[in-house]
C-alpha cells in the first residue's frame, strides 16, 4: 500500500529523511531522571505534528520506545481526519528499530491506532515474543523485519525495505545512536532541531548524537533554510547541500 503524502523523494531506493530532535541548550535530549523530560514547547509539539501527518512513516530506537513510551501518532484530529480523506491511514506507519527484538507489548507504540508496526531487528536475534507471532496488538498490526547478514539493524537497509513498502518520506525522532547512525551513513535530507531555553547540565545525560564520522562536517555544512521561535523553542530546519 503506497502510503505517500506529498512531499520529497530524496533519492532511487529510499525514502526522503527528516531527523527530528529536541535538545536543550547544551546539547542534552534527556536528564537522568525516571520522568520524561519535556523540551518542546507547546507551539513547537504542535509543529511536529503537522510533520508527522505530511510523513508515511515514523521512525525511533527501541531505547526510546523503553524510556518514552511514545506513540508516534498524529494527536490533532482535523489532521487524522485530513489524511483519513485523501485516503491514508490516519497516522502513519511506526518503526521501531530493535537491534535483539526486546520489547513490551504494552508499549504504546503498539497501540489502538489501526495502523501497522514495523520492528527490524537485527540477524541472530531470539525469536519474537509470542504476540508478534500472532501480528496483533489490541488495535493494531506488528510486523517483524529481520535483516539476514547482518548482526546490527543496518539503517540503508531499512530505508531500502520501506522504500518497497511505498514509504516516501520518513521522519526519524531518535533517540542518540539512531540519529548518529543516520547522520553518519549521510542518510539524512533534512535536519530540524528544537532548541529548548535551559540547560541540562549533567554530564551523563543523552546527548543528540555520539561520536562518528559526519558528512556534514567543517568542510561541507547543513545549509540553513530556516530559523523559527515557537514561544521561547527555537526551531532550526537544516537542508543537506544536495536536497532542493
Amino acid at each position: 500500500m503506497l502510503l505517500h503524502v506529498d512531499g520529497e523523494h530524496s533519492a532511487v531506493g529510499r525514502p526522503y529523511v527528516i531527523c527530528s530532535c529536541a535538545m536543550s541548550l547544551d546539547g542534552r535530549i534527556d536528564d537522568g531522571s525516571d520522568a520524561r523530560l519535556i523540551l518542546s514547547s507547546p507551539a513547537d509539539l504542535d509543529r511536529v505534528d503537522e510533520v508527522r501527518a505530511g510523513c508515511d512513516a515514523i521512525l525511533v530506537g527501541a531505547a526510546t520506545v523503553r524510556r518514552d513510551n511514545p506513540r508516534l501518532a498524529v494527536r490533532a484530529e482535523h489532521r487524522r481526519a485530513a489524511r483519513v480523506a485523501a485516503g491514508l491511514p490516519p497516522t502513519p506507519v511506526k518503526v521501531v528499530l530493535s537491534g535483539g527484538g526486546d520489547l513490551d507489548s504494552r508499549s504504546r507504540v503498539f497501540g489502538t491506532d489501526s495502523v501497522e508496526t514495523l520492528v527490524y531487528r537485527g540477524a541472530g536475534s531470539a525469536a519474537p515474543p509470542p504476540f508478534w507471532s500472532a501480528a496483533l496488538v489490541p488495535g493494531g498490526r506488528v510486523s517483524v523485519v529481520d535483516l539476514p547478514g547482518r548482526p546490527l539493524v543496518d539503517v540503508a537497509a531499512v530505508l531500502a525495505d520501506l522504500d518497497r513498502r511505498g514509504v516516501r518520506r520518513l521522519l526519524v525522532e531518535g533517540g542518540t545512536s539512531v540519529h548518529t547512525a543516520f547522520l553518519t551513513a549521510g542518510l539524512v535530507d533534512e535536519l530540524h532541531l528544537a532548541v529548548a531555553p535551559f540547560f541540562v547540565g549533567e554530564p551523563d545525560a543523552p546527548t543528540f548524537v555520539g561520536p562518528g564520522a559526519f558528512p556534514q562536517d567543517v568542510h561541507s555544512p547543513l545549509r540553513l533554510a530556516e530559523v523559527r521561535q515557537l514561544d521561547d523553542v527555537v526551531l532550526l530546519r537544516y537542508l543537506v547541500p544536495t536536497s532542493a
